[in-house]
């Protein structure tokens, strides 16, 4: 029997880069809103680091949605799928 993944065993998925793409917003200027370095979006974007609380809401605050809508604990569907989703179904 394998072990259920639990806590920081799970990813945490995002759409940081979707998001900054959507608004125009370079790696750079979001670091510069939410006050850490360049560095620092890019490797939240490849998942290399999980946020703090503190940050994702800072995050939050900047796109203006709430934090189901930037994180989540299963991968997001990619937007066209949503958007098309059933479009051809009648």
């Amino acid at each position: 029997m394998s072990p259920v993944k639990r806590g920081k065993d799970l990813p945490i998925y995002n759409r940081l880069q979707v998001l900054r793409a959507e608004r125009g917003l370079s790696r750079a200027a979001l670091a510069e809103l939410i006050e850490v370095n360049p560095q620092t979006i890019g490797a939240l974007e490849r998942g290399d680091h999980y946020p703090s609380l503190d940050l994702a809401f800072r995050l939050c605050e900047v796109f203006g949605l709430p934090v189901e809508a930037i994180f989540s604990r299963q991968p997001f569907a990619p937007l066209s799928e949503q958007v098309y989703r059933g479009k051809g179904e009648s």
